[in-house]
């Protein structure tokens, strides 16, 4: 176990530079989108070419918007990615095509009869996000926190929603997720990380770390980003398929 500490994840990763940069700065995961609407959309080969040279130790989630399980499962095994993450309108019956600790499930802010019909999800953990009415994700709007706590009352939370240096200390002070979520807050263009940006929002979320563990105000000890998954789901590439 890594310690009762807010996990990171940096998303839109299409670039080696920039994934090798996120781990440097002490990223727990990077995300691959798929959605060929996403101006950060890569493809399932410049992907794996990216993995191949990453630690294991770093977790590697591909993103996916009301896609078929086919090739959700074709993506994942061809790129070994270690976790799927679905970002569309994806039903529980969906979700469970897939083992539940593959499973990282988006959702947006609703009314308390959504946050009830979001147990029928069984799966790693919630992300919440923003959406506007024609993108899911990436828009850089702020999500609901005060939704995103009711969430975390009841699952393990990775918020997300137009995360920056400019608000991630107030989002860990106000939220406690088990882990945030960080993709256009962190870029110089859709798709192109600016590093600067990413050494700031790291390191800021590891100095509220070490000030929240002090003040027993950490998350749950609850890793979900963990590596443990790799060594139960092997695949031919080292890594792990659906």
């Amino acid at each position: 176990m890594k310690g009762p500490y807010t996990e990171i994840k940096i998303c839109g990763i299409t670039r080696l530079e920039d994934a090798l940069c996120a781990v440097a700065c002490g990223a727990d995961a990077v995300g691959f989108i798929f959605n060929p609407a996403s101006p950060r959309c890569t493809t399932p080969e410049k992907a794996r070419a990216i993995i191949t040279e990453l630690p294991k130790r770093i977790a590697t989630v591909g993103v996916f918007v009301n896609e078929t399980t086919e090739i959700v499962e074709r993506t994942t095994q061809a790129c070994g990615l270690d976790l799927i993450q679905l970002h569309g309108d994806e039903s529980p019956a969906y979700c469970r095509y897939f083992p539940p600790e593959r499973i990282i499930k988006a959702v947006s802010p609703g009314t308390p009869e959504a946050l009830r019909a979001l147990e029928a999800y069984q799966v790693r953990a919630l992300l919440i996000d923003a959406r506007d009415r024609n993108r899911y994700g990436g828009t850089g709007l702020q999500s609901d926190w005060n939704f995103a706590v009711k969430i975390r009352e009841r699952r393990p939370l990775i918020l997300a929603g137009g995360l920056h240096p400019g608000n991630i200390g107030e989002a860990l002070a106000f939220v406690v997720p088990q882990a945030v979520d960080i993709n256009s807050g962190c870029e110089l263009a859709p798709g192109i990380k600016d590093h600067e940006l990413m050494r700031r929002i790291i390191g800021m979320v590891r100095g509220m770390n070490q000030g929240a563990i002090h003040s027993g105000r950490a998350p749950r000890p609850i890793n979900i980003f963990e590596n443990f998954v790799k060594d139960r789901f092997p695949s031919p590439m080292g890594r792990k398929c659906a």
